[in-house]
């Protein structure tokens, strides 16, 4: 009797056990009988639903935008050099036979003048280079001299001691006002965003405005200048008053403690005298809130005496205080830089030498007559 006492106990015992153990088994991650119980992972390979479940709000993750470095003065200067060197040394070597010949009679220094005055060095300047070359070589030198000479006499052309830096720097907290001028086509926009480059590269704060309104490419080009460096940029609705833009981007740099604001203006033909006169009104807007301290005029040096006839018109209306050659490395006529400097009265002081974002430098007169002289 006893046996199937045990037995019975026994059996009801492993009966208990076993739903026990069911239920655990059912509950995974709890604690069982001494053991934890971990559900096995999930397959690698689930599908995850492509499509957002109604109602739900899409996540959207912007990356942030790498800004670019801009090249630094000193790289660029390199660069100027090499540039010019490939683009203008046909006059200096052309000048350097002349002079070289063993005998400098009047049919070689008609020569001479006509090399220079074909590479717009202009009329005034090249009898005053002439006459300065013959009394040297006839009373200092000899033919062997002729380089060093005529370095020298090309470089007091050029004028080594203008002041070619630029006024981007304001006064009682003002920023530095920069306006941009010049006729469409001659690169204004674009040497606009190269300023600023240069400017963020020293580690000044930019404000760009685009006065340029009745462009809306010029607009939109500007502002992808401004993206690439995060300089903030100042626009208005296409064909807005191009004087309340520039307005508004004085009141920006303001405001913010900005170092210098930059404005592109629109292309102005010099013969259309209206047009002209917007320009003017475009200063003197600008004025009401901070000095205009630098007035950059961009001229295309491959237009020649045409880019002078602007030249002059430009500096009548808004007082241009320094000139920006554009594509000087795709002309030959590099006399201009002397031409055009004699004819408003202020210096060269950047030039552009190729499409590259960093393809502009300040103009340095020593550089530009070495590459003459190749």
């Amino acid at each position: 009797m006893a046996d199937w006492l045990y037995l019975v106990i026994g059996i009801a015992v492993l009966a208990v056990l076993t739903v026990a153990g069911f239920v655990v088994a059912r509950r995974p991650g709890q604690r069982g009988t001494g053991a934890d119980i971990i559900a096995p992972p999930p397959p690698v390979d689930v599908e995850v639903p492509t499509e957002i479940e109604p109602g739900a709000e899409p996540l959207v993750i912007t990356p942030e935008p790498t800004l670019e470095r801009p090249e630094g003065t000193a790289s660029r200067l390199v660069r100027l050099r090499q540039r010019l060197a490939g683009s203008q040394g046909g006059l200096g070597r052309g000048l350097l036979a002349l002079l070289s010949r063993d005998r400098l009679d009047e049919d070689t220094w008609e020569s001479i003048e006509d090399t220079l005055l074909t590479a717009d060095v202009g009329v005034t300047p090249t009898r005053e280079l002439v006459e300065h070359l013959r009394t040297r070589l006839r009373v200092e030198g000899s033919p062997e001299d002729a380089r060093s000479v005529l370095r020298e006499e090309l470089l007091n052309l050029v004028g080594p001691d203008m002041d070619r830096r630029l006024q981007v720097t304001g006064a009682d907290g003002n920023p530095g006002v920069v306006l941009v001028v010049g006729v469409n086509g001659s690169g204004k926009t674009t040497t606009v965003g190269k300023i600023s480059r240069i400017l963020v590269a020293e580690d000044r704060s930019v404000v760009l405005g685009a006065a340029d309104t009745f462009r809306a490419a010029a607009v939109e080009q500007l502002a992808t200048w401004g993206e690439r460096v995060g300089v903030d940029v100042v626009r208005g609705p296409e064909g807005t008053d191009p004087a309340s833009v520039a307005f508004e981007a004085v009141k920006e740099g303001v405001a913010t403690g900005a170092d210098t604001v930059i404005v592109d203006t629109a292309g102005r033909l010099q013969n259309k005298a209206g047009l002209m006169d917007e320009l003017g009104k475009v200063k003197r807007v600008i004025e009401k809130q901070a000095p205009v301290t630098e007035v950059l005029l961009v001229l295309d040096a491959t237009t020649g005496q045409n880019g002078l006839i602007q030249a002059r018109v430009f500096s009548e209306v808004v007082d241009v205080t320094g000139i920006v050659l554009t594509k000087l490395d795709g002309s030959a006529k590099g006399g201009i830089v002397v031409q055009v400097q004699r004819e408003l009265g202020v210096p060269v002081k950047l030039v552009g030498l190729g499409e590259g974002p960093d393809d502009l430098a300040p103009f340095d007169p020593g550089a530009f007559v070495d590459a003459l002289l190749g």
